[in-house]
């Protein structure tokens, strides 16, 4: 049987974060979910102890380390909206760039040399080599990206001088929820696809906006690799045991390795709902490219990890499930 772990979870409160802490405590570990609350939810904390705490504030930091001598890091908290981030980018490199710096050097002052990172696919840009490998050219085109990219190179050089482990998961398309329906999306704005199609179909939102019907790509809609968020949280408990038996830190893409289109996902919530998603076509977001997917061999191979609950539908019915749940019992939420 493997060794219980104390893990601190920053941004366990949030949407990936309260997977992974379910997760953490499904398989005999103890998550300590640390988040200032700025995006997260008190009451998606259900396994374990919330801390109320701002990355940027070492402070914070070094009491929680202090308080629960955590044998690992899981690193979530985040700044997380692309769009945004080109707004307001000295947002994204404070709690991102300088935001995982502290956390960084609070590890160090700990004695905690092992992390799993939260980083994403806008770290390529406008890749054209599809499907995406981990050696692919990085030019992220948003600040966010680039935020990421940022601490990716971080753990990168500090790894060498003080020993650091760590991996970092590149997602793609987070999408789904618990199958049980006690935590799901909730993002505030929402910007993503699928809950919006879903809130869209239900009421609980207005008519969805579907950017561009005029891409190179079979039906006209642009293509993207989505992961149901329970393969995610697999993968960071997968990680987490590859570095403990001496795993060689680097990063790993996180996707299916196909791609799902926009006027797919209409129809596969309209199939699930019964009735239209009501939508309008507008304007293509400028750069916006007509595909997106992961190539994930690396995952499969280095941290045994494959994606068991991504097809469409388990992704749409569980997402259905908690939004039903999240409109009618949270009617706040929206």
């Amino acid at each position: 049987m493997r060794a219980s772990k104390k893990v601190l979870v920053t941004g366990g409160a949030g949407y990936i974060g309260s997977h992974v802490c379910k997760a953490l405590d499904q398989n005999g570990h103890i998550p300590i979910s640390f988040d200032n609350l700025s995006t997260g939810y008190k009451d998606f904390v259900k396994w374990g102890p919330l801390f109320e705490g701002d990355i940027t504030n070492p402070d914070d930091l070094d009491k929680a380390f202090q308080i629960y001598k955590p044998d690992f890091v899981m690193h979530f908290a985040a700044s997380s909206y692309v769009r945004e981030s080109v707004i307001d980018p000295m947002k994204y490199y404070t709690n991102n760039c300088i935001g995982s710096l502290r956390l960084l050097e609070s590890m160090k002052r700990h004695k905690v040399d092992k992390i799993v990172f939260s980083s994403t696919c806008a770290v390529y840009g406008d890749c054209q080599n599809l499907p995406i490998e981990e050696n692919a050219s990085q030019k992220p085109t948003s600040p966010y990206g680039k935020s990421k990219q940022f601490v990716e190179m971080a753990l990168q050089d500090l790894s060498v001088t003080s020993g650091l482990k760590w991996v970092a998961l590149r997602y793609f398309n987070a999408a789904g929820a618990d199958p049980k329906g006690e935590i799901g999306e909730n993002h505030n704005p929402e910007t993503h696809i699928i809950p919006l199609s879903i809130q869209a179909a239900l009421g609980l939102g207005p008519a969805l906006e579907v950017f561009g019907q005029n891409f190179n790509t079979p039906d006209g809609t642009a293509i993207r690799d989505y992961i149901h968020v329970n393969d995610l949280a697999v993968a960071h408990l997968n990680a987490m045991t590859y570095l403990d038996k001496g795993g060689q830190s680097g990063a790993y893409n996180l996707g299916t390795g196909t791609g799902t289109s926009v006027a797919q996902i209409l129809k596969a919530v309209e199939k699930y709902v019964g009735c239209e998603v009501p939508h309008s076509f507008v304007a293509q977001i400028p750069g916006d490219v007509p595909a997106l997917y992961a190539s994930s061999v690396r995952a499969r191979k280095d941290l045994n990890w494959s994606p068991c609950y991504s097809s469409l539908d388990q992704i749409i019915e569980t997402a259905l499930n908690w939004h039903k749940k999240a409109g009618t019992h949270r009617p706040d939420i929206y």
